[in-house]
């Protein structure tokens, strides 16, 4: 047996990640999500401009932070795929155990 020793860094889950928290797949997603809800908060709402930052604000953040933790451990689009994939897979089951007799 060999007596090498290898030291693992504290950060090397790190690598891939925003922050060492964030996937980079889950920041392109909150972007991609939070971009267009600002715009359309900034330009649609009739308000004075501090209650727009307020209102805008309050639906941006939960928003990005949705996009950012996603569903059950994985991005937004993955977990979408899946769900479409169940959903076209699904079938109704008729039998359900009960035995006819004649």
């Amino acid at each position: 047996m060999s007596g090498d020793t290898y030291f693992i860094p504290a950060n090397f889950t790190d690598a891939g990640r925003v922050l060492g928290l964030f996937e980079i797949r889950n920041v392109i997603e909150a972007v991609l999500l939070t971009i267009p809800t600002l715009f359309l908060c900034i330009y649609l709402l009739p308000l004075p401009m501090t209650p727009k930052i307020i209102v805008t604000f309050s639906a941006v953040v939960p928003i990005g932070g949705f996009g950012l933790m996603g569903i059950a451990d994985e991005s937004l689009s993955k977990w979408l795929y899946c769900w479409w994939r169940w959903r076209r897979a699904r079938r109704i089951i008729s039998y359900r155990g009960e035995v006819k007799s004649k």
